[in-house]
């Protein structure tokens, strides 16, 4: 039976103080491009200014990790911020979803659901001195007639009021989604559209030592070739380097090497979906 390297060995094998490479990142330790912090401003801004945005990336590409930056520079005594995934959902689910998230119970028809969340709303934002923000995510899925229903809900008082911030979040498909003609009320408004890309060669290698680095590395565990191997296989795809490159450190640990070759992510690569 082949032997899998547990996290202690991982550890102790490279002299590091974290697994590298998985999803449990404090978001203090998030590597930071210009690309990135270019879109959380653009949308901290439109949320500041109570108005909403949307965020456009292929998946892979750091969409969430930049949800979870944006809610978390947004502070609880001023913003009542919630996070909800949306797929593809009927009108009156998507509301349920959404009461969800606001802690409403999710009953009752569409109808009375949407004046029940505006009623919700209104409060927060009038009793409790709140703004409202919600990310909706995954919302490349959403019907066109779904996505349609936004315009209702963060309309208030002949929209003279602005109460609601929407952010969508989704893979390029939205784009294209927000482009129909039908979807000209809600397109306009967004104040802005960020967008985050694939990295690029030399961006895919920083991220790398980037990650390696937090995890405490002092040595570079992989060489440069290996770094190379990594962008020709995961194309600039973060969470496609994460799997590449700790699924590489697994079979140099097994092996008891110390540094990831070539060899090693070729090897790696057959374990991956990619």
């Amino acid at each position: 039976m082949t032997k899998t390297p547990t996290t202690a060995d991982l550890r102790s094998h490279f002299g590091l103080v974290s697994v590298p490479f998985t999803r449990e990142i404090a978001l203090d330790h998030r590597w930071r491009s210009p690309v990135f912090t270019e879109s959380l401003g653009h949308l901290e801004s439109a949320v500041n200014h109570r108005m909403s945005a949307a965020l456009v990336a292929p998946a892979g590409a750091g969409k969430t990790v930049l949800l979870r930056t944006l809610r978390s520079r947004l502070p609880e005594a001023r913003y009542h911020v919630r996070y909800a995934k949306v797929t593809s959902l009927s009108q009156r689910d998507l509301c349920r979803e959404i009461a969800a998230a606001l802690g409403l119970e999710p009953v009752g028809t569409y109808h009375k659901l949407v004046r029940r969340l505006q009623e919700h709303l209104e409060s927060i934002s009038s009793v409790d001195g709140l703004r409202c923000v919600l990310l909706l995510d995954e919302a490349h899925d959403m019907r066109p007639e779904v996505l349609a229903i936004l315009r209702i809900l963060t309309n208030f008082e002949m929209d003279s009021r602005l109460v609601l911030a929407v952010v969508l979040a989704g893979q390029p498909s939205l784009a294209r989604l927000l482009e129909r003609p039908d979807l000209a009320a809600v397109r306009s408004r967004l104040a802005h559209v960020a967008t985050l890309r694939l990295l690029s060669r030399a961006e895919s290698a920083d991220y790398l030592q980037h990650r390696l680095t937090v995890a405490g590395a002092k040595t570079d565990l992989f060489d440069d070739r290996a770094k190379d191997a990594v962008y020709e296989i995961a194309r600039g795809n973060l969470r496609a380097i994460d799997h590449l490159c700790r699924k590489a450190l697994e079979l140099a640990a097994l092996e008891g090497a110390h540094v990831a070759d070539t060899n090693l992510v070729t090897r790696a690569r057959k374990h991956q979906l990619l």
